[in-house]
C-alpha cells in the first residue's frame, strides 16, 4: 500500500513540475554564462594599475554553475573567472533570487584571476547602471538555468598529486604544498556528461601586470580544453590559494599552463567511474564569524599610504567593510557522507587545506578560496610569525589564528554531520 501511494506522489510531481521528487537519488543540472564587464571597468588584483581602466579583453570571463540535489537539499557550485567572490550585498541579492528554485546555499568561487574587474564598486562604469547589479542578474540567472536543467545523476571522483604549484610565501626547508588535483564527475543516467569540478590551488597570476585586459588566465584555458573534450561546463573551483603559485616547469604562460592542468584532468576523467550516491544524503551548514582587525584604516596616515597604492573609493570600502571587525564567511557541505565542501571567503594558506583534510577523515575534501565574498588574505599561524606578503598585516587585516579557529568550525560541522560528535554548540 506504501509503495502504491509512493508511485502516485512521484506520478503527481513529474506532471506537476516535470520531475520526481526531492529525495529520490542525486540531480545534477549545468548551465555557463558570460560575465565579461564592457571594457573601461576598472580592473580588480595589481596595486601598480591604480584605478587605470581596462583597454580591452583577451578571452571572455565565465560563470558556471552546477546544481546537485539530495536527500531534498540543493546546493549551487559557481565558478567564476573572477578576482573575488561577490560582495556580501551581492551574495544576499543573488541567495534570494535562487531561493526561489529551492536553493538554500551557494558556492560562488572565484578563480582569482588578476584580469578581472573590480567588484568592491556599484558605480562603474555608470551609476544607474553598475556592472555589479549585471552581475548579480546574471549569477542568478546561471544558477536558475541549471537548476531548470536538473535531471537523474550519478557521480565520480578521484584526485592525484601533480608538481604544478609550489609555495611562494614561505622560505624554511618544509614549506608546505597542497599539490591535490581533484575532479568531479556529474553523468545522466545515460552516462552522458552533465558537469565537470577542478579543485585545484595555484594563483591565477601568470598574465602581467602591465596587460589591461580582461582575461581568465591559467583556469580558462584549462576549462576551455576540459570543455573541448568532453563538451560540457567545467567549473574551477580554486583551493587554498594565499601561498601558493603556478609550478609552470615547461608549460610557461597561461594558456600552456592551463592546457597542461586541462591535460592531468582530462587523465582523471579517462577511468573515472560514476555511481548513484550510496547514502543520498546532503547537509549544509554556515557560518559567520567576527574578527579583530590589525589594520585600521579609519588612521589618517595609514589611509593615506593605502591611497597611493589604490584607488581612494576601493580604501572607502574597506575601511567600511572591517570598520566593526573582518567579517568571514564559511559554508560547510557533506554530501553522501563522504565527500565535504568547505568554502571560505579569502586567500587562505594552504597549510589550512592541508590540516583540514588530513583530519577531516573523509574519502575527499573540496577547499574552496575565494568563495561567498572575500576579506585579503588568511595565514596559518607559522606563516604569520615568518612574515612577508601575504602574512604581514598590510594584506592579511584579520588577526593572528582566525583561520585556524573557521577551520576547527569546518572541522567540527563534518564530524556532527556523520553523528560522530555530539550536538553540542561550538564556541563562539
Amino acid at each position: 500500500m506504501n509503495r502504491i501511494i509512493a508511485i502516485w506522489i512521484a506520478l503527481f510531481s513529474l506532471l506537476i513540475t516535470g520531475r520526481a521528487p526531492a529525495g529520490e537519488g542525486l540531480e545534477a543540472g549545468a548551465a555557463k554564462i558570460d560575465i565579461t564587464p564592457p571594457t573601461g571597468h576598472a580592473m580588480w588584483g595589481y596595486g601598480a594599475r591604480h584605478d587605470a581602466p581596462s583597454v580591452g579583453v583577451l578571452d571572455p570571463l565565465h560563470a558556471r554553475a552546477l546544481v546537485l540535489s539530495a536527500g531534498g537539499r540543493r546546493i549551487a557550485l559557481v565558478s567564476l573567472d573572477l578576482g573575488r567572490a561577490p560582495t556580501r550585498q551581492s551574495t544576499a541579492a543573488i541567495r534570494a533570487r535562487v531561493k526561489e528554485a529551492g536553493i538554500e546555499h551557494i558556492f560562488l568561487v572565484a578563480s582569482h584571476t588578476h584580469h578581472g574587474p573590480v567588484l568592491e564598486l556599484d558605480d562603474w562604469p555608470d551609476a544607474k547602471k553598475p556592472y555589479v547589479r549585471q552581475l548579480e542578474r546574471q549569477l542568478g540567472d546561471v544558477i536558475l538555468a541549471a537548476a531548470k536543467a536538473m535531471k537523474p545523476a550519478r557521480l565520480g571522483i578521484a584526485s592525484k598529486q601533480v608538481p604544478l604549484n609550489r609555495n611562494r610565501h614561505s622560505k624554511l626547508a618544509d614549506k608546505p604544498v597542497d599539490r591535490e588535483l581533484l575532479v568531479l564527475r556529474v553523468e545522466d543516467a545515460a552516462g552522458k556528461p552533465i558537469a565537470h569540478a577542478v579543485n585545484f590551488a595555484a594563483h591565477a597570476t601568470m598574465h602581467p601586470a602591465g596587460v589591461r585586459k580582461f582575461s581568465a588566465d591559467w583556469p580558462g584555458a584549462m576549462a576551455g580544453l576540459v570543455e573541448e573534450e568532453t563538451k560540457v561546463p567545467c567549473l574551477f573551483l580554486q583551493g587554498a590559494a594565499g601561498d601558493l603559485s603556478p609550478n609552470p616547469g615547461e608549460h610557461r604562460g597561461p594558456e600552456k599552463f592551463g592546457r597542461a592542468v586541462g591535460g592531468e584532468v582530462l587523465a582523471l576523467l579517462k577511468d573515472m567511474k560514476c555511481l548513484p550516491l550510496q547514502k543520498n544524503t546532503l547537509e549544509v551548514r554556515e557560518d559567520d564569524f567576527t574578527f579583530g582587525s590589525r589594520l585600521d584604516l579609519g588612521n589618517r596616515a595609514i589611509r593615506a599610504v593605502y591611497e597611493s597604492a589604490f584607488f581612494p573609493s576601493l580604501v572607502a570600502f574597506y575601511e567600511r567593510e572591517y570598520r566593526t571587525g573582518v567579517r568571514p564567511h564559511l559554508t560547510t557541505a557533506l554530501l553522501d557522507g563522504r565527500i565535504g565542501l568547505v568554502g571560505v571567503s579569502g586567500e587562505f594558506f594552504c597549510g589550512h587545506s592541508l590540516s583540514l583534510k588530513r583530519r577531516a577523515r573523509l574519502e575527499h575534501v573540496l577547499f574552496l578560496g575565494y568563495c561567498n565574498d572575500y576579506q585579503q588574505y588568511f595565514p596559518t599561524i607559522e606563516a604569520a610569525a615568518e612574515g612577508g606578503y601575504g602574512a604581514d598585516a598590510s594584506v592579511s587585516p584579520v588577526e593572528v589564528g582566525a583561520g585556524e579557529r573557521i577551520i576547527d568550525r569546518a572541522l567540527i560541522h563534518l564530524y556532527k554531520m556523520r553523528g560522530k560528535m555530539p550536538n553540542i554548540p561550538p564556541a563562539k
